[in-house]
């Protein structure tokens, strides 16, 4: 029997997916502050739909993958543990200096600083100098490392960060300081940002490595928690971590740096949704997951998702690789509320799982995009999450009455008509972000909507933003999860290594064969099978006198002088596809600033052949007065429940599965594909 099991905590439920021989199951939890009992109260859904006990269930599961909330909220909080700083001394500074201009403000006045991540206090500069080239020229002795050390901890440190200049250079001044604690301090976690990041740009860096050692004590204590329930409850499987590069790694390679779990669960969707895409044959694909806090975007294009190079993370610059992915405080926890301008906005703030919107009726007493859903018939109250959540319009109306209809003086139908319009707005500007404003057109797209509360607005976000066709998958609610489950292990070593045209192919073929072998050490202490591992080069390179660079990827295989034209050639084509056909500066210099080396362990993923559930369903039609939001029209319309034994419908219609529900606008088709997702048809606006 094989059993594979997905995990994502979002910010208001844990969803949970297994697949047993080849049968899909799913669950839902409310997400917890402390996570990991969330997470083991979706695994107890997971394990009494499954229908085995305790013991054989935990035993009998051979992949534990896990996308989490934990550094994502850590970040966006700014909660981190109490991280100090040794740096160069004269550099104590660089986080506050930054990059001079902070925000698009154009009144200097009016910007402001980044946010913090180190008190000043704890930023101790170190007496070291290594120049450009490595070579040392002030040399680190141990009293001035313990010195530092001492300094740092006296000011409250529980971890550290250290980060040298020229250190990506040279790493021998870093390393000195990590056996260092390793000896005397060995209680107290830290990050080398030589390790973590050894590349240029050392405010980036910086930022990495100080985020980094910022969360290592908050994530050492999940995890540890975690990890002792689910071996206590009978876990042999390693638990792997999805990353915030697209792959996954296990819990001990994670620990190492933990910064790249940032927005693991967001990722776990976009993965989901590039094989869904390529299942359905559309090779130009939007992502919208939308859950309880946020909606999260991604463009696939050609079936590849866009990966940043300098990802930000928490409004700061990293030295991070990352799913592009835009996120917006919009989803179904999301707060409606009316500003001083007397103007009505949703978000960024979330009601989160407790006390959640009012309708919960967990003591929550301000609207949330939940409560207006409901208000306007959207929800069917005695069947949320199949039945087992019981929602209260009354309390609902009443939220909204208080805080948005009566400030505005209108209807309680129009103020939920309002919240949920102004939702959808916010949700497809999103989109526009990652399709108009680089050069796409979004009607040449197919929305993937996911997440619980997606399918409500799915169809009028596509509308709005341009898009045509939407996809809503069978199992959207707990997309994500599935997704994570066909994601691959991955392991991403890059170096700063500068190389023009002009210098030998050797010296750029050194560089790639030392991040390789470090790959293939990888390989093999993950247990990696030959016939599933893949190696792939990439440079990030630059015309001589820009500041940023475009990543271009690289044929595996010795590189030699015949292939320098064909990098040229590739590295202008991957320009003029960033930046517009034309623009590539072909009369300058080409300076290869960094090389990267991502090593891909191909996932072995059980192909699913049912639904649990699917296959027993029976049509069931009835009729409710609505509140259509994308007309402002009161109507009776249709609603389906087991939509599968039905196969097509014309909207203006609702398709109520137990854990989501899906509206079709007027005008709009839907109906069933091959693989059981539902298919909308838009009309043209």
């Amino acid at each position: 029997m094989a059993l594979h099991v997905g995990i994502d905590v979002g910010g208001t439920f844990t969803d949970a997916v297994a697949i047993i021989d080849g049968r899909m199951i799913r669950g839902k939890a409310f997400s917890t502050k402390d996570v990991t009992t969330g997470i083991l109260g979706a695994l107890d859904v997971l394990r009494e739909r499954v229908g085995m006990a305790e013991e054989e269930f935990f035993a009998a599961v051979d992949r534990f993958v896990l996308g989490n909330t934990i550094v994502t909220n850590a970040v966006d909080e700014q909660k981190y543990a109490a991280v100090g700083l040794l740096t160069t001394q004269g550099f104590r500074d660089t986080l506050r200096i930054a990059r001079s201009a902070r925000t698009d403000e154009r009144d200097p006045h009016r910007m402001s600083a980044p946010p913090d991540i180190v008190e000043r206090r704890r930023i101790v500069e170190v007496a070291e100098r290594v120049d450009a080239h490595g070579t040392v020229l002030v040399p680190l002795t141990e009293d001035a490392i313990a010195t530092a050390v001492d300094a740092v901890l006296a000011a409250g440190a529980e971890a550290i960060a250290v980060c040298l200049l020229w250190s990506f250079r040279n790493a021998a001044h870093e390393q000195a300081i990590g056996d260092y604690l390793d000896t005397h301090h060995p209680d107290i976690p830290y990050t080398l940002s030589s390790r973590l990041t050894p590349v240029y740009r050392e405010y980036e860096r910086m930022v990495t490595t100080a985020l980094d050692a910022a969360v290592k004590p908050i994530v050492a204590k999940h995890f540890e928690h975690l990890a002792e329930d689910l071996r206590s409850r009978g876990l042999r499987a390693r638990v792997q971590i999805m990353q915030v590069h697209g792959g996954f790694l296990s819990v001990e390679e994670t620990g190492k740096a933990p910064i790249s779990m940032f927005n693991s669960g967001p990722v776990g969707g976009v993965t989901g949704a590039r094989l869904l895409g390529k299942r359905l044959g559309r090779r130009r694909v939007l992502t919208a997951d939308m859950g309880g806090t946020s909606l999260d975007a991604a463009a696939i294009l050609d079936e590849e998702f866009r990966l940043l190079p300098r990802a930000e993370i928490g409004g700061l610059p990293t030295s991070l690789t990352a799913v592009d992915i835009e996120t917006i405080g919009a989803g179904g926890g999301s707060l409606a509320w009316v500003d001083g301008r007397n103007l009505l906005r949703v978000g960024p703030q979330s009601a989160g799982s407790t006390p959640g919107p009012a309708c919960y009726g967990k003591g929550g007493t301000r609207p949330a995009v939940t409560d207006a859903a409901l208000v306007l018939g959207l929800i069917n109250p005695d069947y949320y999450l199949g039945g087992t959540v019981p929602l209260y319009e009354e309390k609902a109306r009443a939220a909204l009455r208080k805080h948005v209809a009566e400030p505005l003086g209108i209807s309680e139908d129009a103020a939920a008509e309002g919240v949920y319009r102004l939702a959808t707005s916010q949700m497809s500007n999103a989109l526009r972000k990652i399709t108009v404003n680089r050069g796409h057109d979004p009607r040449e797209f197919t929305l993937v909507g996911f997440g619980g509360a997606c399918g409500l607005f799915a169809a009028a976000i596509a509308a709005e933003a341009g898009v045509r066709e939407v996809v809503i998958p069978r199992n959207a609610a707990v997309f994500s999860a599935y997704g994570l489950m066909h994601a691959d292990s991955v392991f991403s070593a890059v170096q700063t290594s500068p190389w023009t045209m002009d210098q030998p192919a050797a010296a750029l073929e050194k560089e790639f064969a030392a991040l390789e072998e470090r790959a293939r050490a990888w390989f093999e202490t993950e247990g990696i099978p030959e016939d599933r591992r893949e190696l792939q080069r990439e440079a990030d390179m630059k015309f001589v006198g820009q500041i940023f660079e475009v990543t271009t990827r690289l044929p595996v295989g010795t590189f030699g002088e015949a292939d320098k034209e064909a990098l040229r050639d590739r590295f202008v084509a991957d320009y003029e596809e960033e930046f517009g056909t034309g623009t590539a500066w072909t009369e300058a210099d080409i300076l290869l600033v960094n090389t990267r080396v991502r090593a891909i362990g191909r996932s072995d993923v059980q192909a699913v052949k049912q639904v649990v559930g699917d296959d027993e369903e029976r049509h069931e039609l009835t009729r409710r007065a609505v509140l259509e939001p994308l007309t402002g029209e009161h109507a009776e319309i249709d609603v389906h429940r087991g939509f599968g034994a039905l196969g097509r419908a014309d909207g203006p219609c609702l398709l109520e599965e137990p854990d989501t529900t899906v509206y079709v606008p007027s005008g709009a088709t839907v109906e069933l594909t091959e693989g059981g997702d539902f298919l909308l048809s838009l009309a043209d606006r």
